[in-house]
C-alpha cells in the first residue's frame, strides 16, 4: 500500500519556467516542506528524476523500506516526482530511492534541495523548518552603502573549522560561539566583510568545502541552519558584511550526491570532455540544460534570500569559461565557432548575475577568475559577464614573486611590481592573499619574506601597506593578519599564541590601522576601480627600489600620498613631486615602533615647496624608513 497523498506545490507556470531555465526560486517548490493537507500534518516531497521508473521516499519513519512511500510522477513530462506523506515532520531522516529506466539501475540519493543534512560522515537529508527572527533590519535597509563599489571593501577570509578550536575538547567552534568570538574579532580588526569558505554541506573535510553535496544546507558540523543565521545576523548587527564562497563549477561523485542521480547524467554533462574535471576528480554541471541552470541560479538566490548573504564569491570561474581548462589536445571539443570558450557556461554566468542584481541590487558577486578573459566585471548589457568584482590574480602572483626576492635584486625587477597598474582598471579588481597562497608547500605569507626576522616582518608590513594603498578592494586569509608562520592546516587552529610576541602583535595592529585608514579615507575607496583614483608620482626609481603614487577620492581635497621603499636602506631628503601646496602630514608609517619597526619617521609636518619635481608643480623632501610604506595627507 502506498501511503503518499497526491499533492503539488507546482503551478503550470512554475513548470514552464523550470523547463525554460528561468525558475530562480526552486527551493520554494522542490525538497521537503512541512505542511498540512486536508487537516493532516505531514511533509510534501518533490524531486527531479526524469529517467526514473519509480521514486520512493525512504527514511527513519518507514525503516528505510523501499516502495512504502512512492512519489507520484507529474503528467506534464517535467520529470518531477512529488507527494505528501502524513506524519512525517521536523527532524525525520530521509533519502530518495530511485529505480531508473536506464539498465535497471537503482540509486539512493540525498535530497538536492534539503535544508539540513546529517553530520558527516552520515549522508541522509533531514526534514527541517528553520524558524528564525532576524534582527538585522538596519543593516539590510542600509547595506547598499556598505556593499557599493565606491565603498570600502576589506575582506577577512575564514575557514570556520580551523579559525579557532576548543583545544581541550578537540573541536571547532559552533556557529553560536562564532557569533560571539569571530564577530568580536573581525570588528576589532576593522574588516568590513567576512568571506566564508564553503559552508554548504560537504562530505570530505580535506576538500575544505569545495566538493558540495548539500547545496541548500549549511554544514551540520557547526550547528543548525538557524544558528548559522544567528552568525550572519550578529555580523550584520555589527556592520560587517558576509560573502559566501559558492561552487557552481563542479561536484563530487559521492554515491548520495548529484552524480548519476536518476541512473543517467542528470546534473553533469554526459560528454566526459565537458562533464569531468581531471584536476579535482569531480563532475561538471551541464550548463546547457535548462533545469540544471534553474537549480544553480536558485541556489545562489537562496543564500541571498534566506540567509541574508551580502554576496557570493564564485569559485573556479576560469574552469567554467574554457573547454580546454586543464585538458590536453584531443581531450576537449571546440564550440560551434571553433573556439575554446564554453558558450553555455558563459550564458549561465550572465543569467546568474542578471538575476542576482535584479533581485538584490545591494550585493556583490565576485569572480575567482585567473585568466585575461575580457569584461568579467562589466555589466551584461554591455557584453560583460556581469560580476561585481574579480580577483586580481596577476597582482597577487607578481607581487608575491617580487617581495620574495632579496632586496639587493629588486631593482632589476621593479617592472614586476608596477605592471599591475597597466591593467588595474580593466576590471573591478579585488586584491587577494587567500587560502590558496598558504598551502601545498607555498609557505605562509611571512615565510616567503627574505632576510632575518626583523627584515621578514618589515617586508610583511611593507607588503600589506602597499596592498591597502593599491587601487582595488582587498582580501586577507585568516592568520595572515598576525603573521602566522606555519602553512594553513584545515585540521588545526590558527597559532593564536604567537600574539604574545611583539612582531606578530605589531603586524596585527598594522592591519587594524590599515583597515581604519582605508575605511576613513575616501581617497582609498571612492575611485578604487577607476583611472581617476590613481596617479603615479614615480615608478622608475629602480636603483633605490622606491615607488610613489597618489590616491584620489571624488573631492579634490580627498588625496593621499603613498611612498614605498623596498630596500632596507633608509632614505633622507628624498624628494617627491606633489600636485598642490601646503604641508605633508604622515598618517601611517609601517616602520612605526608600535608595529615592531625601527621608528624612523617624519615626526613633524613637512613644508611643500613650489619646486617642480616628477612633472609636478610642487615637491617636498621626505624621510623614508627601511622596508616600509609611508602614507601622507596634504594639509592646507
Amino acid at each position: 500500500m502506498n501511503n503518499v497523498i497526491v499533492h503539488s506545490l507546482f503551478s503550470d507556470f512554475d513548470i514552464n519556467l523550470f523547463k525554460a531555465g528561468k525558475h530562480y526560486r526552486l527551493y520554494d517548490k522542490f525538497g521537503s516542506h512541512i505542511t498540512t493537507v486536508n487537516g493532516v500534518e505531514g511533509t510534501y516531497f518533490a524531486v527531479w528524476a526524469p529517467s526514473a521508473k519509480s521514486v520512493s521516499v525512504i527514511g527513519d519513519f518507514n525503516f528505510w523500506v523501499d516502495g512504502k512511500h512512492q512519489l507520484n510522477v507529474r503528467w506534464d513530462e517535467s520529470g518531477i516526482w512529488e507527494g505528501f506523506i502524513p506524519g512525517v515532520g521536523k527532524g525525520n531522516l530521509y533519502k530518495y530511492k530511485i529505480h531508473s529506466h536506464h539498465n535497471g539501475i537503482q540509486t539512493e540519493k540525498a535530497d538536492p534541495y534539503a535544508r539540513r543534512c546529517e553530520h558527516p560522515p552520515k549522508t541522509a537529508s533531514v526534514v527541517w523548518d528553520s524558524v528564525y527572527e532576524w534582527k538585522d533590519s538596519d543593516w539590510m535597509q542600509n547595506r547598499k552603502k556598505y556593499n557599493a563599489i565606491d565603498a570600502p571593501f576589506s575582506v577577512y577570509e575564514v575557514h570556520l573549522g580551523s579559525w579557532k578550536k576548543r583545544i581541550e575538547e578537540n573541536r571547532s567552534l559552533s556557529y553560536t560561539e562564532l557569533a560571539d568570538e569571530l564577530v568580536a574579532y573581525v570588528k576589532k580588526m576593522q574588516f568590513t566583510h567576512v568571506e566564508l569558505m564553503p559552508i554548504m554541506e560537504y562530505p570530505y573535510d580535506p576538500s575544505w568545502g569545495y566538493q558540495l553535496t548539500g547545496y541548500f544546507a549549511p554544514t551540520a558540523r557547526f550547528g543548525y541552519p538557524e544558528e548559522f543565521k544567528l552568525l550572519v545576523d550578529k555580523l550584520h548587527q555589527n556592520d560587517i558584511g558576509i560573502i559566501l564562497d559558492w561552487v557552481p563549477s563542479h561536484f563530487p561523485e559521492d554515491a548520495h550526491g548529484l552524480g548519476f542521480f536518476d541512473g543517467t547524467c542528470l546534473y553533469e554533462h554526459p560528454d566526459r570532455r565537458k562533464g569531468y574535471h581531471p584536476d579535482w576528480k569531480s563532475l561538471i554541471f551541464n550548463y546547457g540544460r535548462n533545469e540544471v541552470k534553474s537549480f544553480l541560479i536558485s541556489n545562489a538566490i537562496f543564500w541571498l534570500d534566506q540567509f541574508h548573504a551580502d554576496g557570493l564569491r564564485v569559485d573556479a570561474v576560469a574552469s567554467m569559461l574554457f573547454l580546454d581548462y586543464s585538458r590536453n589536445d584531443g581531450e576537449w571539443e571546440p564550440n560551434i565557432y571553433g573556439g575554446r570558450e564554453n558558450l553555455e557556461a558563459i550564458t549561465f554566468m550572465k543569467d546568474l548575475n542578471t538575476e542576482v542584481y535584479a533581485s538584490f541590487p545591494d550585493v556583490q558577486t565576485i569572480a575567482e577568475e585567473s585568466t585575461s578573459f575580457p569584461m568579467v566585471s562589466k555589466p551584461t548589457f554591455v557584453g560583460g559577464l556581469g560580476f561585481g568584482m574579480k580577483w586580481m590574480m596577476g597582482w597577487m602572483h607578481d607581487t608575491l614573486q617580487y617581495i620574495a626576492k632579496e632586496p639587493v635584486y629588486r631593482k632589476h625587477h621593479q617592472n614586476d611590481l608596477t605592471f599591475s597598474m597597466t591593467y588595474a582598471f580593466t576590471e573591478n579588481f579585488l586584491l587577494p592573499l587567500s587560502h590558496d597562497e598558504v598551502v601545498y608547500g607555498k609557505n605562509s605569507i611571512i615565510g616567503r619574506m627574505p632576510g632575518d626576522e626583523w627584515q621578514q616582518f618589515a617586508n610583511l608590513r611593507l607588503l600589506y601597506s602597499y596592498m591597502f594603498t593599491h587601487p582595488g578592494t582587498n582580501l586577507l586569509f585568516m592568520g595572515a593578519e598576525f603573521g602566522q608562520r606555519a602553512e594553513w592546516n584545515f585540521q588545526e587552529s590558527l597559532d593564536w599564541h604567537l600574539l604574545q610576541y611583539d612582531y606578530h602583535k605589531g603586524v596585527q595592529q598594522l592591519i587594524i590601522d590599515l583597515n581604519s585608514l582605508y575605511k576613513t579615507s575616501p581617497a582609498l575607496y571612492e575611485q578604487q576601480f577607476t583611472h581617476e583614483g590613481f596617479e603615479w608620482i614615480s615608478y622608475d626609481d629602480h636603483e633605490n627600489s622606491i615607488i610613489a603614487y597618489i590616491r584620489k577620492g571624488y573631492h579634490e581635497d580627498a588625496i593621499l600620498i603613498a611612498v614605498c621603499n623596498f630596500t632596507p636602506v633608509p632614505r633622507t631628503d628624498y624628494r617627491i613631486g606633489l600636485p598642490k601646496k601646503g604641508k605633508l602630514k604622515e598618517v601611517l608609517n609601517s616602520d612605526s615602533k608600535k608595529y615592531g619597526g625601527s621608528g624612523f619617521s617624519n615626526e613633524t609636518d613637512i613644508k611643500i615647496e613650489q619646486k617642480e619635481w616628477h612633472n609636478k608643480p610642487y615637491s617636498a623632501a621626505i624621510s623614508i624608513p627601511p622596508l616600509s610604506t609611508v602614507v601622507f595627507k596634504i594639509d592646507a
